[in-house]
């Protein structure tokens, strides 16, 4: 016999990658109803992220995007997950920078003595025995690691045992809009909050965003021998990443015709490790996700101007890190409170175009 009781709850949430975990606990921390529905044949671009926040960005080695609000806040929030799921899943590691031409050690020199706090000086001699070092070294302090996939594996395991989570494929075509509500299937919710990356894309209401989504390869390498409490970089980053394996890849890919590993890139990466890395190297794996990011490189955060039953968190793209705890929680602060939104995160800054709505 089929249910037809109707279950409600504040918030209805889709996705549980990065974004709908960090949704999902501050919700829970506040003691605010929820049910999150997560597709189990949809891979998140979580479970192949580095899981780095880095407080500088670039070649031209300048500060990110509002660090130094973020950056406090996203560390704290990591500490107290950890806490409540009784993991460890957050630890310090400074980037050592190889620098990879005289030009980049040069644009080091100027930022260390200008404006960047973040960086500090680095003993070159100190890494010889690990790297070919031909144009210096620097590093950049208050950079972390994050074991996301041991992250958002234990929080989907606490969504399940206190019946919070729901393993479905979400149609919009089943929504119904009622005056301050919405509902899907038999669950009432005030607000349905989209968390589902690349998947919006295809959201009737939110799919004119800009998206640009960009796909993202890394080799899982081991390294016997390479301490495992800093990251690396040169022309590519080298991330620890569980047991006594590290993470290796560089810039994304924003042309890309399928989210298939690529012979090219691995011939790229292990082509940069031997230029650079003078300690031996095995390659365990070769992973692929692909990132919903968009042209403005600024998330979307906020209701849909025509339907504020319809809300969204998405957008994140390769800062999603640093960025994910920060916005839903101001996400929440807003629908729950009114609070503002970042203006430069806002999703309103293209009310024009989301109200083009196309169901079919």
């Amino acid at each position: 016999m089929q249910n037809t009781t109707t279950e409600k709850v504040k918030y209805l949430i889709i996705g549980q990658g990065l974004v709908g975990t960090w949704m999902s606990y501050h919700l829970d921390n506040a003691g605010i109803s929820y049910k999150i529905i997560n597709d189990p044949n949809i891979q998140s671009a979580t479970s192949v992220a580095s899981g780095v926040i880095n407080p500088v960005t670039g070649r031209r080695i300048v500060q990110t995007w509002m660090i130094d609000t973020i950056l406090p806040f996203a560390v704290a929030h990591y500490k107290l997950i950890a806490e409540k799921l009784k993991i460890d899943i957050i630890r310090t590691a400074p980037i050592i920078l190889i620098h990879p031409s005289e030009q980049m050690n040069e644009s080091f020199e100027y930022r260390l003595n200008n404006e960047n706090i973040y960086l500090f000086k680095q003993d070159s001699i100190k890494w010889n025995p690990y790297f070919k070092i031909t144009n210096g070294t620097g590093a950049i302090n208050e950079c972390y690691w994050m074991d996301l996939n041991k992250m958002t594996k234990k929080w989907k395991q606490y969504l399940i045992d206190t019946n919070k989570f729901i393993a479905s494929h979400f149609d919009c075509n089943d929504i119904i809009l009622k005056e301050g509500s919405v509902r899907w299937k038999n669950i009432e919710a005030e607000e349905i909050i989209f968390c589902d990356g690349l998947n919006t894309m295809h959201n009737p209401y939110f799919h004119t965003l800009p998206f640009a989504p960009n796909k993202g390869q890394a080799l899982i390498i081991k390294v016997p021998g390479l301490p495992n409490e800093h990251i690396y970089k040169n022309n590519v980053s080298i991330v620890p990443w569980t047991d006594d394996l590290f993470w290796v890849g560089s810039n994304y890919e924003w042309t890309f015709n399928d989210d298939k590993p690529t012979q090219d890139f691995k011939d790229k990466m292990m082509s940069s490790l031997d230029n650079f890395l003078v300690l031996p190297y095995e390659v365990i794996d070769h992973i692929v996700g692909i990132r919903p990011a968009n042209t403005q490189r600024r998330p979307f955060v906020g209701t849909h101007p025509m339907y504020p039953q319809l809300a969204i968190c998405n957008g994140m793209g390769t800062k999603g890190c640093s960025l994910a705890p920060y916005f839903t929680h101001q996400l929440i602060e807003h629908l729950e409170n009114n609070n503002e939104i970042e203006p430069e995160a806002n999703v309103h800054r293209f009310s024009s175009i989301l109200k083009e709505i196309n169901k079919n």
